[in-house]
């Protein structure tokens, strides 16, 4: 029977066995892959049987379905195949080949601005360069934070201004609560390649998914936040 492996980094949250003809993955409680995560859509993706082999089809999410580094639409599984959505990693284990999927299907399926499932050694010479490399080069990323626990004045922040200072102060963009916060804690700088975070060396040191930082820091998506008291994950969206 075939199954998948649902992975955060290297390690293994769960085992689940593919026993029916369709599971859908994504960030409602419902979903039989949940993943717990605002980069991921409510209703992400699913897997589904067709015929004797699992295809796996992105449901038009907001980040994207990549299967083994390619962004995807719809695409069959091979044993051994990693689908990443967010930071989790689900790998595809069957004793099943599944048959390459026909050109045809693509072009009367798909819409000529969606990502095309080919060979990957095909894909790779087309583009010429990394789906790395190419996003950076497109446009500015546009990316948030979102509160887990602490005080904060909202729930929620979308990181659009080129600098945005976290702390109480009156001009903060992120204001912190509390006698004990600092006026200035940190400052989250926005460019064309991302984001980056600087502790402004005042107050206890800001932390970055459990570890303290010293000087400035690149953001990544999913990255969990502690400063001041309060822990935020920041996020990347298109």
């Amino acid at each position: 029977m075939a199954k998948v492996l649902f992975k955060f980094k290297e390690a293994v949250l769960k085992e689940i066995p593919l026993n029916k003809d369709v599971f859908t993955i994504g960030r409602k409680p419902d979903a039989d892959i949940h993943i717990d995560n605002p980069v991921v859509s409510s209703f992400h993706a699913k897997i589904f049987k067709d015929g004797t082999w699992f295809t796996i089809e992105d449901m038009n999410s907001l980040n994207g379905t990549f299967v083994n580094g390619k962004k995807i639409q719809k695409c069959p599984l091979n044993n051994g195949d990693e689908i990443l959505i967010g930071k989790h990693t689900i790998k595809f284990i069957s004793e099943e080949v599944a048959p390459p999927l026909a050109p045809t299907v693509s072009m009367q399926t798909h819409s000529m601005d969606e990502t095309m499932v080919i060979d990957q050694r095909v894909q790779q010479a087309m583009l010429g360069k990394s789906m790395e490399g190419r996003v950076s080069e497109e446009k500015e990323v546009l990316g948030g934070l979102i509160v887990i626990e602490g005080s904060t004045d909202k729930k929620e922040y979308e990181l659009t201004e080129r600098i945005i200072t976290i702390g109480k102060d009156d001009d903060a963009g992120i204001k912190l609560k509390g006698f004990f916060a600092p006026k200035v804690a940190a400052l989250i700088n926005r460019r064309k390649g991302g984001y980056f975070i600087t502790p402004s060396g005042k107050g206890k040191t800001p932390q970055i998914n459990g570890k303290e930082i010293e000087e400035r820091h690149e953001l990544k998506d999913g990255d969990i936040l502690e400063v001041g008291g309060v822990k935020m994950q920041f996020y990347i969206k298109e």
